[in-house]
């Protein structure tokens, strides 16, 4: 295959519970060969069997979190960026756990807390102090980083691939890379494929999102545009197919843009194929 890909478990909600494992044998049955795991839960010892089932299966696995505002990593009170920082760090320990090699998310600040105003130098500074201290716990576990962008109307730190590979490059530490969504490319950037080729050098980690955050090739991205550009910037790395539900309140969809998450994960999986396979 010319990309491995793996499945995003947000597509059943936040809440990580032992009813979902199952659901890691179908994932697998449809020709995925990762998983993608949201961390919220810190305690090793709930992940074990979540760990068990997934060495079983023979899944690469990889982790995603992000912040509220009571662990902004650029919040002007430094117990709460410290809060935030702790926090990422036991997420890092948790990947490790379970032997994925990148923690990814826009948690160089807070998911949906706004200032009213554009980011501010400081805030910049704080959001650098913060991931150096988190990439060089990181880099101890032997785990990536990989700091993504959101649109506009989720964050106001860097919501462009500009912004962010700004970002990255002012951190400036090798277990820092970039994590590209295209959902969120396809809302800010004027072309997602040239965005991308631009800050190729620092995408380690990727997520295919339709603009619906429902099955993918059933929406608005310009998809041919997008594995294109992968071919261009000669990527190396995994595609991860990320869907949301409305049991995942901090991304605000109440509608269902979907049938089932069982065809949901078939049919995005089969799309993919169209331009890997």
């Amino acid at each position: 295959m010319k990309y491995p890909v793996a499945m995003n478990m947000l597509v059943y909600g936040p809440d990580m519970n032992e009813s979902l494992i199952p659901h890691l044998s179908y994932i697998k049955e449809v020709g995925y060969t990762g998983v993608e795991i949201p961390i919220f839960e810190t305690d090793l010892a709930y992940w074990k069997p979540w760990k068990e089932e997934i060495d079983r299966l023979g899944l690469e696995v990889f982790t995603v979190t992000f912040l509220g505002a009571d662990r902004n990593t650029i919040s002007s009170d430094p117990a709460v960026r410290k809060n935030g920082v702790d926090f990422l760090k036991k997420a890092v320990d948790v990947t490790a756990y379970l032997g994925a090699s990148w923690l990814s998310g826009p948690y160089h600040s807070a998911l949906g807390v706004f200032s009213g105003a554009a980011p501010t130098q400081q805030e910049l500074d704080w959001s650098k102090e913060s991931m150096l201290a988190l990439a060089e716990h990181a880099q101890k576990m032997n785990v990536m980083l990989g700091l993504e962008y959101l649109n506009r109307f989720e964050n106001y730190v860097v919501s462009s691939a500009d912004q962010l590979y700004s970002l990255v490059k002012s951190i400036n530490h090798p277990h820092v890379k970039i994590m590209f969504d295209t959902f969120h490319a396809h809302i800010e950037e004027f072309n997602t494929g040239e965005a991308m080729i631009r800050i190729a050098d620092e995408i380690g980690h990727f997520q295919l999102s339709e603009n619906t955050r429902a099955t993918l090739g059933e929406g608005q991205v310009h998809w041919a545009n997008v594995f294109e550009s992968l071919d261009k910037m000669n990527y190396k790395g995994w595609l991860v197919v990320e869907a949301f539900t409305p049991l995942l309140p901090a991304a605000c969809i109440w509608r269902k843009n979907y049938t089932t998450e069982e065809e949901l994960i078939l049919k995005s999986y089969h799309h993919i194929q169209k331009f890997i396979g």
